[in-house]
């Protein structure tokens, strides 16, 4: 578990399939992170056993009552196409649309960036954002994230089409400057 000011990063239990649910079932929130809404809570328990179940996946969660409302994940080595290493990872988040403009992922990011570099060894920390996803955008330049490169016709296979994508850094050398 992970905790800052207003949050805590833990792992996801079977029984918050109905806040996955709540915030997975709106259209505002999977489709621009490059998967389907969900359909059911049956569909939201599934994610939970089959996809949130990484090494390093988190539930976001404001402290004041516990409740999940958004995901985060360091994909390590073998999880990810951005890198091969093992000193490198790719974070991946969403956050439930009620909680947009909060400052909360900056915060949540802030924290898997430092869990990243000092507890796991990481020596750069990789991030992707679909075209559009503005919001996305926004939390990684917040967070110090230098820019890299846009790739064109990028699959993503949840969604059975193409995008343009767009990828970002953070090594630890920038991160520690940062601080």
């Amino acid at each position: 578990m992970l905790e800052t000011e207003r949050l805590i990063l833990r792992r996801w239990k079977e029984s918050d399939a109905e806040d996955l649910y709540t915030y997975a079932s709106d259209p505002a929130v999977g489709p621009i992170a490059g998967w389907p809404v969900h359909q059911s809570l049956d569909e939201s328990l599934d994610v939970i056993r089959n996809v949130f179940n990484g090494r390093e996946a988190y539930a976001v969660c404001l402290k004041e009552d516990g409740r999940a409302i958004g995901a985060i994940e360091l994909k390590l080595n073998g999880h990810t196409d951005m890198t091969d290493r093992d000193d490198e990872c790719e974070l991946g988040y969403w956050l439930g649309k009620p909680f947009w403009g909060r400052g909360i992922m900056p915060e949540a990011v802030r924290e898997m960036l430092r869990h990243a570099f000092e507890d796991l060894g990481m020596k750069k920390v990789w991030i992707g954002y679909y075209e559009g996803n503005n919001k996305s955008k926004r939390v990684q330049e917040k967070c110090g994230f230098k820019y890299q490169w846009k790739t064109e016709n990028v699959d993503v296979p949840l969604m059975q089409e193409k995008r343009t994508g767009h990828v970002s850094l953070m090594t630890k050398e920038d991160w520690l400057a940062a601080k």
